[in-house]
């Protein structure tokens, strides 16, 4: 890249960042109420991108391969386990993300 298209690049960077930052303030002024699609929105969102994330990462198991999904299926469990106990989503993802890297490269 040529230094005139590293700056362009970095330019687009800084407005795309800026623009995503401010945006929501400009749209949705804090003297007015939230619309009810975006108030919908921010409840089904976060549900719906987790089963997204389920379906993305049980995509490619095969069951009638060497570890038939058992990785797989304890992962799922402490990602339940600990969704129950804590109700965070992040440490849920997280845990359920390190367990199964454990099992696989440790145990099967």
């Amino acid at each position: 890249m040529t230094l005139t298209q590293q700056l362009i690049t970095i330019g687009m960077v800084i407005l795309g960042t800026v623009l995503t930052r401010f945006l929501p303030f400009l749209i949705f002024p804090a003297g007015k109420p939230t619309p009810k699609y975006i108030q919908y929105l921010g409840k089904v969102l976060p549900a719906a991108v987790f089963g997204l994330l389920v379906v993305y990462c049980l995509r490619n198991v095969n069951l009638f391969a060497a570890s038939h999904g058992i990785p797989e299926l304890l992962a799922i469990l402490v990602v339940v386990a600990l969704h129950l106990w804590k109700r965070q989503m992040l440490l849920s993802i997280a845990g359920g993300t390190v367990f199964y890297m454990l099992l696989v490269q440790f145990v099967f």
